[in-house]
């Protein structure tokens, strides 16, 4: 797992992960969804589904899965390892060291399992040598809150000189994009960013796209 220093001159810039909001119907968000995954390369949709029976959200996923995956991108369930094969989603995101452990067995080998919800370095190094795809810094707790950005920064630098597994660094602001990215996270996510802006989410998507192919020239 431990790699070689890199160059930061060579790396590319990251990609996207973008997160939905909450999604209890999937025609409220089709639109603005297709317009962000047009609008931006997007390497991966985080889908989040508000709470509901298990046909149910099965639906949602259907719904909106080749809306995502014929953009190439792929599309990640929040939670809910136990229904990402059947509803033909590529993957799950888990948070906490022990929901990783317990969705392994319904990803792996076939499907995406990354983990997130890492409180300290031991908790990531832990998930990756337990199989995680990527890891993933920064993002907002069930309560909205998150680290200091200077601790989240600290902790993608610190991943993208040692390790190989890819790390995602959550963005709140379009300077957090920037900052992420020359940190070295091979994806940055973004979430509120994207669907709380006023001009839409395409538009917000395509800045973020811009930010990151500006942090890419700025190395």
């Amino acid at each position: 797992m431990p790699k070689a220093p890199e160059d930061v001159t060579a790396r590319a810039a990251p990609r996207l992960y973008l997160f939905t909001p909450p999604v209890a119907e999937p025609s409220a968000i089709a639109d603005a969804l297709a317009g962000g995954l047009k609008a931006a390369d997007v390497a991966a949709v985080l889908l989040r589904l508000a709470d509901a029976d298990e046909r149910t959200l099965i639906k949602r996923v259907k719904a909106l899965g080749p809306l995502v995956q014929e953009r190439g991108a792929a599309l990640v369930l929040d939670g809910h390892a136990d229904v990402v094969a059947r509803a033909g989603a590529d993957g799950a995101h888990l948070t906490g060291i022990d929901a990783f452990a317990a969705a392994l067995p319904a990803l792996k080998p076939n499907r995406i399992a990354g983990c997130g919800g890492l409180i300290t370095r031991h908790d990531a190094m832990t998930a990756a040598e337990t199989g995680a795809d990527y890891v993933m810094f920064g993002e907002p707790d069930a309560g909205g809150g998150r680290p200091s950005f200077e601790a989240v920064l600290e902790r993608v630098e610190w991943w993208a000189e040692v390790f190989q597994v890819p790390c995602v660094g959550y963005a709140a602001s379009l300077d957090e994009v920037e900052a992420l990215s020359l940190a070295g996270a091979e994806f940055v996510a973004v979430g509120d960013l994207v669907w709380g802006d006023a001009r839409g989410a395409a538009a917000a998507a395509a800045a973020v796209a811009r930010h990151l192919r500006l942090a890419e020239a700025a190395q």
